[in-house]
């Protein structure tokens, strides 16, 4: 059995292949109850829920919290899938029916629901990236504004987000460093050098993943894994894409810092110019390079050695 879930404000469309069996219940309290029955007595190889800016957590953690096997999945993916069968129409039941068809032709592998502790610490993270982007904005514009009383309300908002920042930081060093795995696992990490501990606690915030899965993998994951373009005769350039992107902009930012400071990386990011390929392109492969030897680090237990 395959369950797809529709996920709206209000309430829940659930399709079932392949007998083909549809309900709808509320996104409630109740109606998650007896959606929790349901599907216990039907024994589900796998659930599905589409990701729907948030309506989707409260179902994710009912379902995963009652031990069912539970995979949350990027909306463009069901959209992709549905065109590519031919599915246009657009209602709840649709798409729920759209969501299972997908859960059993592609069987996305079920994925752990973080506990509160991972939860707090990505919200934590998310919100310090979100500080520096406000950050970053403001003081742009006090750079181009002439009006003395614009630039003191500008100069106010910077300090305050400096103190929020200083003070976000502050929580992120408590929660991890006072948990012996996560100090322990941000150790290894920012042994390499051009990993600092900003990044290592990116890593452990938004890829709970580094260190359980090969290299192909986790490079899916961060979205640095290039994929081919080519049609007959015709060959593209390879690209990047997907992924999650905060991920990705932490490790181009360590590839960066690397390609100048880590001599063993800097020697390959060398070796990538004198064959002709383009910065960018070696910053990028450099980028890959890195997440693999964070991956084995993780993997392995054991701190970066520059032989």
């Amino acid at each position: 059995m395959f369950v797809g879930i529709d996920v709206s404000k209000d309430r829940l469309d659930i399709h079932v292949r392949p007998v083909g069996g549809a309900f709808v219940v509320s996104r409630d309290g109740k109606g998650l109850e007896e959606l929790i029955g349901r599907l216990r007595a039907l024994a589900p190889e796998l659930v599905v829920v589409e990701a729907t800016g948030g309506f989707e957590t409260i179902v994710a953690a009912a379902v995963g919290g009652a031990g069912l096997p539970l995979a949350v999945v990027n909306p463009a993916q069901i959209r992709h899938f549905a065109q590519a069968i031919g599915r246009r129409a657009k209602t709840d039941p649709v798409d729920a029916a759209v969501i299972a068809h997908f859960a059993q032709a592609v069987k996305p592998p079920p994925r752990p629901l973080p506990d509160e502790a991972q939860s707090l610490l990505g919200e934590l993270v998310a919100r310090r990236r979100q500080i520096i982007e406000m950050l970053v904005a403001e003081r742009q514009r006090e750079r181009l504004v002439s009006n003395r009383r614009v630039r003191k309300s500008l100069a106010r908002h910077i300090a305050t987000l400096e103190k929020e920042l200083r003070e976000i930081d502050r929580d992120i060093d408590t929660l991890v460093r006072g948990s012996p795995v996560w100090r322990e696992k941000e150790d290894l990490l920012a042994s390499v050098p051009g990993i600092g501990h900003t990044i290592a606690r990116t890593m452990l915030a938004e890829l709970p993943e580094l260190g359980t899965l090969d290299r192909r993998r986790i490079a899916s994951l961060a979205g640095l894994a290039p994929y081919t373009r080519q049609s007959g005769r015709w060959k593209g350039k390879s690209a990047i894409g997907g992924g999650r992107a905060p991920v990705r902009a932490a490790l181009f930012m360590a590839a960066l810092v690397a390609s100048r400071k880590n001599p063993v990386l800097k020697l390959h990011y060398q070796r990538l110019l004198r064959a002709g390929k383009p910065k960018m392109v070696a910053l990028i492969a450099l980028a890959r390079k890195m997440l693999t030897i964070l991956n084995a680090i993780l993997r392995d237990q054991k701190q970066w050695q520059s032989a």
